[in-house]
């Protein structure tokens, strides 16, 4: 179990994580989302022993996890930090920077290993290729195979899915997360993306400002979210009145009904493949929803939240 009990830091007098604490059970997968300079890497790099802390303490089980101070090389050797940079060999190959941690007494079973990763990330077909002549989506799926090659008990990754293109990125993410859960990997991840937090973590932390906002499984994140913060971070949400109180309403919660007390002017219709996106208008708060069809701007029509 890793336990964070208390934790804080502060980088050049400015306070970035503030008194956090959390647990996370083997094996679990946990989306740290937020906005941009929340603190989401910073407690990823303490996580992995990268910074000293100025309070608190993170064990791994019964191990503690300690910083530049006291260790001479940062980072943990049961743990793997993926950064934002990739950290490869650029005039090597792909194999190479793959095997690199890889153990050369057996060749036949590095060799296996190095294709059972490439398999993973699918990049079997440039297992020679020089990494400088890779693009910045293949580089990062070398590095992912790369901090898998050791098999971790915990796998630190920050932002994964950022350079991959959207046709690759979905059967990339779950082979991926196929293959931690299959191996117990404990792993927390730090993404913008709402995909990757939706189908892939049992549990969701929501920071801003460095602190804890929300800490609970997924489904109830989405599902029930505490503020207009928390629920703009999976896209797209209307503030409405339902009941007598303020509700936060995704767009494919909302439908075009014959009358209801919600009336609102279009203001465009955005073609997404399966349906539209609609931008509409309350007085003077936007309100976005999803229809079949395209509606005609400047039309008028009333909408109810689905029951």
């Amino acid at each position: 179990m890793l336990k964070v009990k208390a934790i804080s830091f502060s980088y050049r007098n400015q306070v970035t994580i503030d008194s956090i604490s959390f647990e996370l059970q083997k094996g679990s997968n946990l989306a740290v989302i937020g906005e941009s300079g929340c603190g989401k890497s910073t407690l990823l790099k303490l996580i992995y022993g990268l910074y000293d802390l100025d309070e608190g303490t993170i064990f791994w089980n019964k191990t503690a996890i300690l910083g530049p101070k006291y260790k001479l090389i940062p980072g943990m050797d049961f743990m793997k930090y993926l950064a934002q940079d990739f950290d490869l060999m650029p005039f090597t190959t792909v194999a190479e920077n793959v095997g690199k941690y890889l153990s050369n007494v057996n060749s036949e079973k590095k060799k296996k290993r190095i294709a059972e990763l490439l398999e993973i990330v699918e990049m079997t077909d440039f297992a020679h290729t020089k990494v400088k002549n890779l693009s910045g989506g293949q580089m990062q799926r070398v590095a992912l195979a790369k901090v898998l090659a050791l098999e971790p008990e915990v796998l630190l990754l920050d932002e994964p899915f950022s350079h991959i293109d959207n046709f690759r990125k979905n059967s990339l993410r779950r082979k991926l997360f196929a293959y931690l859960k299959e191996k117990q990997i404990t792993t927390i991840f730090a993404t913008h993306d709402s995909s990757d937090v939706l189908s892939f973590a049992d549990e969701v932390l929501v920071m801003k400002d460095g602190k804890i906002i929300e800490k609970e499984n997924t489904k109830t994140v989405y599902q029930n979210p505490t503020s207009k913060y928390t629920a703009s971070l999976f896209g797209d949400v209307n503030v409405i009145e339902v009941d007598d109180r303020l509700q936060f309403i995704y767009p494919h919660q909302l439908m075009v009904v014959q009358n209801s007390e919600l009336k609102v002017e279009v203001l465009q219709s955005y073609f997404l493949g399966s349906h539209y996106l609609i931008e509409a208008i309350d007085t003077n708060e936007k309100i976005f929803f999803e229809n079949d069809q395209e509606l005609s701007i400047g039309s008028r029509i009333y909408l109810k939240k689905k029951p």
